[in-house]
């Protein structure tokens, strides 16, 4: 096996003991979206997209929402812990490219936030699939309330275009198709989260 299969092994190995139920299928889905929008990504975005979550995976590892007052403090240091694990792992499988590993830590320090074209690609991949595949389970988890904050939050930091593919996901729940109406048609300063 080489480095890069040892570390997608690797990642995939570590989402699937996640006690959060959508993170194999959000990793793949993200992963998934990457390759729609650009079926060339290079393996650093590719194994990106497929590890940006990892930190959840693994419970003596994980950020605490808890431990954050602020939404956004919390989504920095999940990235950031995130980013620790996986240059752990690309490591651990010896991937000789030291330009390999600090790239795809950089994107994955930046998938909530953006900043330039790869990572604002992955942002993407990533906020459509949480509106794809997460959103049923999280609403399960959550309630109309949390959910839809957290939709609130995720939609207003895609881009124009991946605002447009979040607004024709179909939801078999009449309950989650009006939540995501609202989200997709709320204005700022008409939520307590402005």
């Amino acid at each position: 096996m080489n480095s890069l299969d040892c570390v997608k092994k690797r990642i995939r190995s570590a989402i699937v003991r996640s006690s959060v139920p959508e993170d194999p299928s959000h990793a793949e889905n993200t992963l998934e979206w990457l390759l729609k929008f650009k079926p060339n990504a290079d393996e650093a975005l590719r194994i990106a997209a497929l590890g940006h979550d990892i930190e959840r995976a693994i419970e003596e590892r994980k950020v605490r929402r808890e431990d954050f007052g602020d939404y956004d403090a919390l989504k920095a240091a999940h990235a950031e812990n995130s980013a620790v694990i996986l240059r752990e792992i690309m490591k651990e499988c010896e991937v000789s490219d030291p330009s390999l590993i600090n790239e795809t830590c950089r994107l994955v320090e930046a998938h909530e936030v953006g900043g330039d074209p790869s990572s604002d690609l992955l942002r993407d991949a990533d906020g459509i699939s949480f509106f794809d595949v997460n959103l049923p389970l999280y609403f399960q988890r959550e309630g109309w309330d949390e959910t839809r904050r957290r939709s609130i939050w995720g939609y207003r930091r895609l881009t124009p275009g991946a605002k447009e593919i979040v607004k024709h996901i179909v939801y078999e729940e009449e309950v989650l198709m009006r939540l995501l109406h609202e989200v997709t048609h709320v204005k700022r300063g008409q939520l307590p989260i402005d």
